[in-house]
């Protein structure tokens, strides 16, 4: 296994990952820089790091694996200030939502023999070291991305180190990747947002519409609470994937508007009840845009009786639950533990009890 990793940039998902190998494999040599150097001492003050300053590309590039974790433009200068200086065997992976420019610019440096892309499905609008954990890759989907350069001795090795830390390795294209995160992630916030400027340009002067929205509408669109700067920055990085599902979608929306409006009921039917079907067939654990009427996420971390202890808790006050499970996907979505219930009142008696017990508890209006 490895013996050094070095960090370039060590906010929420760098902090997170960093303090995750300590905690799993503690005899791993971490070291990291940053665009501040505050941020590197904090971390050698909590001993996560070796190091109280930062680095030089000399010292960084004679690491076994080097997590890119900063903005895309910064992890592509430091491709062309580390290549000169790179030891043989060196992995360099990173973090991004995005693929497409990462992996242009690996291939333009000639370093596609080395780099494995790495996503991690994990973090909130949190940012920075400060809010990093120990926990926070527990039972996350963690995407790698895979190009045919690269020794595939290499992508099990980093895969078992992946799994290592208690995260889900799931291995794919760039291309795959970046389609993939724009069907379930990207376009649904297109959508969420031009839904919400919708409703907002056809509202009246007295806001009837804003007054009443509820239910559906706010559980549909509470994703364009999002930062809309990160935002902007995805649909420019993945643009041709955001692009190709918009047209798809508009196929869609099409297909609806024809059966609406030749009045064909069977076919309106129809495309209800495959939406229907195919959505309720997705578990929990596997979650959408759209939260279950009655849920609750819950911080918690995953050890040994955590999940019975609350279970026993709720069943001791009654409180009876529809369904449980581990949001794999947590960047959009917050809390590790998903519990659904059978109506408003056993949520809100649930929220009670476990903020009682100083459980951190997300509800759907969080």
């Amino acid at each position: 296994m490895y013996e050094k990793i070095t960090f370039v940039g060590l906010g929420l998902i760098g902090g997170s990952i960093a303090k995750t190998i300590k905690k799993k494999n503690p005899e791993v040599k971490l070291f990291a820089t940053a665009s501040g150097e505050k941020t590197v001492i904090a971390a050698y003050q909590d001993k996560v790091i070796e190091n109280d300053k930062l680095l030089t590309p000399e010292e960084i590039a004679s690491s076994d694996v080097i997590f890119l974790c900063s903005p895309v433009k910064v992890n592509v200068d430091y491709l062309k200030l580390l290549k000169p200086h790179l030891k043989e065997g060196t992995l360099i992976t990173d973090v991004g939502s995005v693929k497409g420019d990462i992996e242009k610019a690996v291939d333009e440096e000639g370093l596609s023999d080395r780099f494995i892309g790495g996503h991690p499905m994990a973090g909130s609008e949190r940012t920075g070291f400060e809010y990093s954990t120990d926990h926070l890759l527990e039972n996350v989907y963690y995407i790698l991305t895979v190009n045919p350069h690269i020794d595939s001795r290499k992508v099990d090795e980093f895969q078992e180190f992946i799994s290592s830390l208690d995260a889900i390795p799931l291995t794919m294209s760039p291309e795959e990747h970046d389609f993939a995160t724009a069907a379930i992630s990207h376009l649904p916030h297109v959508i969420s947002a031009s839904l919400v400027n919708l409703v907002r340009k056809t509202d009246n002067e007295d806001n009837v519409l804003k007054t009443i929205a509820a239910g559906g509408f706010k559980d549909i669109t509470r994703i364009s609470s999002s930062s809309p700067v990160m935002w902007e920055h995805i649909c420019l990085t993945n643009k041709d994937k955001i692009l190709e599902l918009i047209s798809l979608y508009e196929d869609e929306l099409n297909e609806f508007k024809e059966r609406i409006m030749a009045e064909n009921g069977e076919g309106i039917n129809s495309l209800f009840r495959e939406a229907k079907d195919y959505r309720d067939s997705l578990p929990v654990k596997k979650k959408g845009i759209i939260p279950a009427a009655y849920a609750i996420n819950i911080d918690v971390a995953d050890e040994v009786g955590g999940i019975a202890m609350i279970a026993t808790l709720l069943a001791f006050n009654d409180i009876s639950i529809k369904n449980v499970g581990i949001v794999h996907n947590r960047e959009f979505e917050q809390g590790a533990l998903r519990i659904e219930f059978y109506d408003d009142e056993s949520m809100v008696k649930a929220e009670k009890v476990l903020k009682e017990r100083n459980y951190t508890i997300y509800s759907r209006d969080n």
